[in-house]
């Protein structure tokens, strides 16, 4: 008798896994190497996007402000000089100041609303949206239009700072990159955030904090996105290394040397955190509560409202500087105004406080009215003013009546850049960095934790960034992840419809053919096969409506002329959480299932709607006997 009991032990090979883990690590070097590769690419567009857009800046400046109104502003140490261009002679002519910037708002908009809407506003606002609802998709002009626009409107006295159309730069850059190698959807809006960091990196000279900020900014709430921080970071030390072959590698501003030790100085530290909180309060409701006017202004094309914002934003500059007798340094509210906070860390010259407090809210309502009328602009760098004013205000008064306890008020002018961002933007650690990097000087890196971490704690749901959502939970672009979860486990061929079910359809056939298949049939895509079962490509119904207006083409088309043969198949071993990745790759309502094999002959379809189901019954469980199941409507085409 055969002795059942003692079956022969079969001896696997003990490295049995090796093969397998080799090809998921080949696969997964692949993967990432192709990311890091654009990562690069993007990083020195962008480096070089921020060289262009600075040269465009100054040579607008020049051009305008200078030689026509008399208009020379200081800026910070660290800026970018353009040796061909020279300082005019041409006196102050203030009247020119109304003239000069409502130009500059005429030719911005028209070029603006004519060939790019988006590209209004501040750019960095876009790219969040692009990042949380568009995929990451960005037009390819924008870019380019949103360079030209904002170099015009801050180059003739608009006031707005340049992070919003270098990062748009970057990101647009990035999103075309994506299309161009066939990245995923979720690899595209990486890239996207790694090009907006590597902007910001570049133009403030903040590689650390570039990369922070892509990851940080994209909500009000203390998350970040972790997989953008490795991207953005490689894109960002590039971008930063390309601006700096160009114009050195000095921080933006020069700073005193200043020093945190004594404890006791948190109390007017915390003081100034308050003081912070209301002020970006202030900022926030000003800058949308003028954003709403100029969309509703009566009778009022879209074209003509940046000139308007740019009209009454030289008004508020020379209101301001006719109140204080003709002091030109209350200008610093036009253009980018880094000048008077330059020469406050220095110590090359006195301002009250009075002064400094009417350059930060004039400040808030010339930025409001330059982006909030649809002109092209960042909303950072005139943050850096207002906080950095507001800041220098306060230290003065701290430094009066507590010497001792407040040496350096210039030490409440940086604290307070820092801190009035975290308050408005919601990005309290990026914008921790991008102060230390912006003055070289990591001192006061405890006292601005401080402030960043109260100001931001503080403030209200308020955003400068309106496109900015609470979590990632709430993000569009993670509700697949949620949904994917609840899949894990369960396969295609759980859901799959057979192909008996199925119309195909062959490359010879003729349009009347293809038309009719799909009259007889509630699908919106239907496979092509050859005459071997073998899957050659489909047809999507959509493609029949472009057929319709061309009448001409008629006669002459075949299925295999509108069939694309670039589609990723299913096979029935794929899990439904791959499934719902690859109707997003594909962009199909339907997909083919393929056997597993060979990864070509057909074996059956499914549909968004049969994941859905499937999503349905894991989570409510099957329906009560005697109860109909709930039918899912068929989308429309």
């Amino acid at each position: 008798m055969e002795d059942r009991g003692n079956k022969p032990k079969t001896i696997s090979h003990p490295f049995r896994w090796l093969p397998e883990f080799l090809e998921l690590n080949r696969r997964r070097s692949v993967a990432n190497g192709r990311l890091m590769g654009a990562a690069i690419l993007v990083g020195i567009v962008a480096g070089l996007g921020a060289v262009l857009f600075s040269v465009a800046c100054h040579f607008v400046v020049w051009a305008t402000l200078d030689n026509i109104a008399g208009y020379r502003a200081e800026g910070p140490a660290g800026e970018a000089r353009i040796p061909w261009v020279h300082d005019s002679e041409q006196p102050l002519r203030p009247w020119l100041l109304l003239v000069v910037p409502t130009v500059g708002g005429l030719i911005s908009g028209y070029i603006v609303f004519k060939y790019a809407p988006e590209a209004e506003g501040h750019g960095t606002d876009s790219v969040i949206d692009a990042y949380h609802n568009k995929q990451g998709q960005i037009r390819a002009r924008v870019p380019l239009i949103k360079l030209v626009a904002s170099a015009i409107t801050l180059g003739t006295g608009g006031s707005g700072g340049r992070e919003g159309p270098i990062a748009q730069i970057g990101a647009g850059f990035g999103s075309a990159l994506g299309r161009m190698i066939r990245l995923s959807p979720e690899e595209r809006r990486i890239l996207v955030a790694a090009g907006m960091g590597a902007g910001v990196a570049a133009i403030f000279r903040a590689p650390l904090a570039g990369a922070l900020f892509a990851a940080e900014v994209l909500y009000r709430s203390p998350e970040f996105e972790p997989e953008v921080l490795i991207p953005a970071g490689i894109s960002s030390v590039v971008a930063y290394s390309t601006f700096g072959l160009f114009f050195g590698w000095s921080p933006l501003f020069a700073t005193p040397p200043l020093d945190f030790d004594n404890a006791w100085q948190l109390v007017p530290y915390t003081l100034l955190a308050l003081a912070m909180v209301v002020l970006a309060m202030f900022y926030t409701r000003t800058f949308y509560g003028i954003t709403h006017l100029f969309h509703h202004l009566p009778r009022v094309p879209r074209i003509y409202r940046p000139a308007i914002g740019a009209f009454l934003t030289g008004a508020v500059g020379l209101g301001i500087y006719y109140f204080f007798n003709k002091e030109q340094r209350t200008l610093a509210v036009l253009s980018f105004g880094y000048g008077m906070p330059q020469e406050l860390m220095r110590g090359e010259s006195v301002v009250g406080a009075g002064i400094l407090l009417a350059v930060a809210i004039g400040k808030i309502f010339t930025t409001s009215l330059t982006i909030g009328s649809g002109g092209s602009g960042g909303v950072f760098g005139p943050s850096m003013v207002i906080g950095g004013c507001a800041g220098g205000a306060i230290g003065l008064v701290f430094h009066h009546y507590w010497p001792d306890l407040v040496p350096h008020p210039t030490s409440f002018m940086i604290v307070g850049m820092a801190g009035f961002f975290a308050a408005a933007a919601k990005t309290p650690f990026s914008t921790l960095l991008i102060v230390c990097e912006l003055t070289g000087d990591y001192r006061l890196i405890l006292p601005a934790l401080w402030v960043c971490s109260l100001s931001f704690l503080l403030s209200d749901e308020q955003s400068l960034y309106s496109s900015q959502v609470s979590g990632r939970a709430l993000s569009p672009a993670h509700q697949g992840d949620y949904v994917r979860e609840v899949l894990v486990g369960q396969t295609v061929a759980q859901v799959l419809n057979e192909k008996s079910e199925v119309i195909c359809l062959h490359p010879e056939d003729q349009l009347e053919t293809v038309i009719s298949r799909f009259d007889t049939s509630s699908r919106l895509v239907l496979p092509v096969v050859g005459n071997d079962g073998r899957l050659l490509g489909v047809i999507h119904i959509h493609d029949l409506y472009w057929t319709a207006n061309r009448r001409e083409m008629l006669p002459w088309l075949l299925a295999v002329d509108l069939m694309r043969s670039d589609v990723k198949p299913l096979t029935p071993e794929d899990s439904l959480d791959q499934a719902v990745e690859m109707f997003v790759v594909n962009d199909l309502p339907e997909l083919p299932v393929v056997r597993a094999d060979d990864r070509k002959t057909l074996i059956g379809a499914v549909r968004r709607t049969d994941i859905a189901r499937a999503y349905l019954r894991r989570v409510h469980g099957p329906a009560p006997l005697g109860e109909k199941p709930v039918a899912l409507p068929t989308p429309i085409p």
